[in-house]
C-alpha cells in the first residue's frame, strides 16, 4: 500500500506539471523522469508521519497549498532522524525524512498548488 500524492492546480484541479523533468523517486518512479508534480511514498513510513505530522499523518496536508505546507513540512523533517535504510522499504525515520523532503522541494516549486492524495 502507498500513498500517491500529488500537486494540483487551484483552479483545473489537474496535476500540475514542471518545465523539465525531475527524478525523485519513491515507492514507483518514471525512468527518464516525470514532468508531473507527484511522488509515490510507501505506506510502511505512516508511523513516522504520525509521529511528526499528527494522527491525519501525511494526509495533514491533503487541501493545503504549497506554500501552506511548507512549515509543516520543515517541522516534521527536523523532527525525523538520518536513519536511512539502502532499502526503500524499510520503515525507518531517515527514509520517512526523505519522502518529506522531496514533498517539500514540490511545494517549493508551485507553492500555489494544493496537495491531493491517496
Amino acid at each position: 500500500m502507498s500513498y500517491d500524492i500529488e500537486l494540483k492546480d487551484p483552479v483545473s484541479s489537474q496535476t500540475l506539471e514542471l518545465e523539465s523533468p525531475h527524478f525523485m523517486r519513491g515507492g514507483t518512479y518514471a525512468v527518464g523522469g516525470t514532468r508531473l508534480m507527484e511522488l509515490n511514498v510507501t505506506y510502511n513510513y505512516a508511523s513516522h508521519f504520525v509521529k511528526v505530522l499528527g494522527e491525519q499523518g501525511i494526509r495533514t496536508i491533503y487541501g493545503l497549498s504549497g506554500a501552506a505546507s511548507i512549515p509543516l513540512l520543515k517541522a516534521a523533517i527536523a523532527e525525523l532522524g538520518n536513519d536511512t535504510g539502502s532499502d526503500y522499504w524499510q520503515p525507518t525515520e531517515g527514509n520517512a525524512k526523505k519522502a518529506l523532503l522531496q514533498l517539500l522541494a514540490l511545494a517549493e516549486m508551485r507553492p500555489d498548488g494544493i496537495w491531493a492524495g491517496d
